[in-house]
């Protein structure tokens, strides 16, 4: 008779690459889950379902196709497949795919659209920190 040592969860998690998954905090909520609550510190989220929160200091957030997140997000990268509604800022790049939609007070420094994507409401662009400064007054001529 054989025994086997039994997984353990690292072991589970191993990645063939030598990466360890445990080492990026991710959350999936799926198709037909609706989750309701507060989102700190992930890397990423995933939106599958329907997720009804606030997120703070999240990395990215994925919208995939069906999915809809309403509330707010503050996060660096952004790409909506499904529905976002509420408050969006994004401090690098977002990205509304084709059969993404959009209806908020979005921030963003950069922004991709494919055609058929939708973004409506109050959208600013964030400046880097050289356009945000003021202007240099000309010289005054005598």
């Amino acid at each position: 008779m054989i025994l086997s040592k039994p997984a353990t969860p690292a072991s589970l998690l191993a990645q063939p690459n030598g990466k360890n998954e445990s080492a990026t905090r991710k959350l999936v909520v799926g198709r037909g889950i609706v989750f309701s609550g507060e989102i700190t510190s992930c890397d990423c989220l995933v939106v599958e379902g329907t997720v009804k929160a606030n997120i703070a200091g999240c990395h990215d957030i994925d919208i995939a196709e069906g999915g809809l997140f309403t509330g707010s997000a503050s996060v660096e990268s952004a790409e909506i497949r499904g529905r976002f509604e509420g408050a969006l800022t994004v401090s690098g790049r977002l990205l509304v795919h084709s059969s993404g939609k959009i209806a908020a007070e979005v921030r963003y420094h950069q922004i991709e659209i494919e055609r058929g994507g939708e973004i409506s409401g109050q959208i600013q662009a964030q400046g880097t920190s050289d356009s945000a400064q003021a202007p240099t007054p000309l010289p005054r001529r005598a």
